[in-house]
């Protein structure tokens, strides 16, 4: 099973994946008009707007929250790891590509998957790739084939990576049993998963931030204490990225292609833009202000937060520490424990054990949402088939602390690119939508006014939207 696992990646991600993303996150990148330059000045106010209380539906904040809680994962850290191992330090710098390119990607996704959200019968807003693919493409069969892919994915093999990582790194600094961990993240999954979404999504507005900084405060004094050796590290990830440092060094070392392989595969993993997931926590917020680019650009915010930084901050803690090219992709979350330890002493590897289980329980706990959701899609959610849902995701859980580390990445991996073939292929046939949303908005921004997203004056998407999405809007 694993030489075939290894034998699939090698065609999805050798060459078809990393085509592709490129090529729609610069597509995209076009088409809006070069939308995560242009909307950089608007940060602070879309973070401000963000938090704005609607009458119905998240906030953008929680929705954003949502989104990082399933994006800051174990591939912050693990999987950072395992690509410097795999495709040096010029791995890192070709992660940080996937985050500029795939900004426009993500707003893209995002934003389509507000404007054709509807509501529930609850009246929570629901949507994703599934409901543009069915109301903007008018392909149902395209929204049940990826909504099946992403219930595979989210209530299933990502969770075994999560409760993975979580195991091992419990199993290193303090010896406990991989079933324990594995019955406590069942426990504590169950616990809020039953919650609801509403429920999901006020928690991870407070627990996100504060794992977030708590990561990003160490790497950053680890940074500080060897700032001396900081402008070292930088040249060796660049020399890396395009194979210089080999060439300079007169030795075998990494090529270009597995830089970029490793950095595209972990960044993808990390930051899951283009990938499909994160529209579907996007299309439950009421956006502030009313229009669908909104949306898009707070998630653009998201692709910044977990790449350019959380996986920075990991990044810089394990080539300060001298990263081992002899180290077995076995050892993801022991290098960085490792890494760690250099710095602060036995305690460092406890300390990373303890950040990936928040990393981990907020990873597993939103990716079930998104199973849900899309069971939703699927006219199945009745209490009887959720319940089913939530049993099959907690033995999952379990599996994951008993699999070995290489079976559960490939069939991430797999499963990832299968994902991502089908939204971003929806996407590109949807880009002259995007291209309409992110023209309106930016129109309005240089007017000088709120952006307000009125769909009469675009009949053709009119006709599209589902009703009483957008009847509540203003008018100008």
């Amino acid at each position: 099973m694993p030489e075939f696992l290894a034998f699939i990646n090698d065609i999805l991600w050798g060459s078809v994946m990393i085509y592709l993303l490129l090529g729609a996150g610069v597509w995209f990148t076009w088409r809006t008009g070069y939308i995560q330059f242009r909307s950089l000045r608007h940060i602070g106010q879309s973070l401000k707007s963000s938090l704005e209380k609607p009458s119905d539906g998240l906030t953008s904040f929680q929705a954003l929250c949502t989104s990082l809680a399933a994006r800051v994962g174990s591939g912050n850290l693990a999987g950072v790891a395992i690509a410097i191992t795999a495709g040096g330090p010029g791995a890192v710098f070709w992660m940080w590509v996937t985050a500029i390119i795939g900004m426009a990607s993500s707003f893209a996704e995002c934003s389509l998957a507000q404007l054709y959200k509807e509501r529930d019968d609850k009246g929570q807003f629901r949507g994703g790739p599934a409901w543009y693919m069915s109301r903007g493409l008018g392909m149902r069969w395209m929204g049940v084939m990826f909504s099946v892919f992403l219930m595979l994915a989210y209530g299933l093999i990502f969770n075994t990576v999560q409760a993975n990582s979580v195991s091992n790194a419990m199993h290193y600094a303090f010896h406990l049993p991989h079933v324990l961990c594995g019955l406590v993240l069942m426990v504590g999954t169950l616990l809020v998963i039953v919650r609801g979404l509403r429920g999901v999504a006020k928690m991870m507005q407070w627990l996100v931030p504060i794992m977030a900084l708590l990561w990003v405060a160490a790497s950053l004094f680890i940074s500080l204490w060897h700032i001396n050796q900081l402008p070292a590290i930088l040249e060796i990830i660049i020399r890396s990225a395009f194979g210089w440092q080999e060439a300079a060094a007169g030795a075998v070392g990494y090529s270009v292609s597995q830089a970029l392989t490793s950095g595209f595969q972990r960044g993808m993993f990390s930051n899951e833009a283009g990938m499909g997931s994160t529209p579907n926590a996007a299309a439950a917020a009421s956006s502030w202000p009313p229009h669908p680019a909104a949306q898009g650009i707070v998630q653009m915010i998201g692709v910044v937060v977990d790449t350019i930084v959380i996986c920075t901050a990991t990044a810089m803690v394990v080539l300060l520490a001298g990263y081992d090219t002899s180290q077995s992709t076995l050892d993801g979350i022991q290098l960085v424990q490792q890494a760690m330890s250099t710095f602060t002493g036995a305690w460092g590897s406890g300390f990373v054990a303890g950040i990936v289980l928040l990393f981990a329980f907020s990873s597993i706990v939103a990716n079930y949402i998104y199973a849900e959701n899309n069971l939703i899609f699927l006219n199945l959610n009745s209490p009887r088939n959720v319940w089913i849902l939530r049993v099959i995701t907690l033995l999952m859980v379990m599996t994951g602390t008993l699999l070995s580390l290489p079976v559960v990445w490939q069939l991430a991996d797999v499963i990832m690119a299968l994902m991502a073939i089908t939204n971003l292929t929806a996407i590109l046939l949807l880009s002259p939508v995007v291209r309409i949303i992110a023209s309106d908005y930016l129109r309005q921004r240089k007017l000088g006014v709120r952006p307000v997203f009125d769909p009469t004056r675009y009949p053709d998407i009119e006709q599209q939207l589902a009703p009483g999405s957008w009847d509540d809007v203003p008018r100008q």
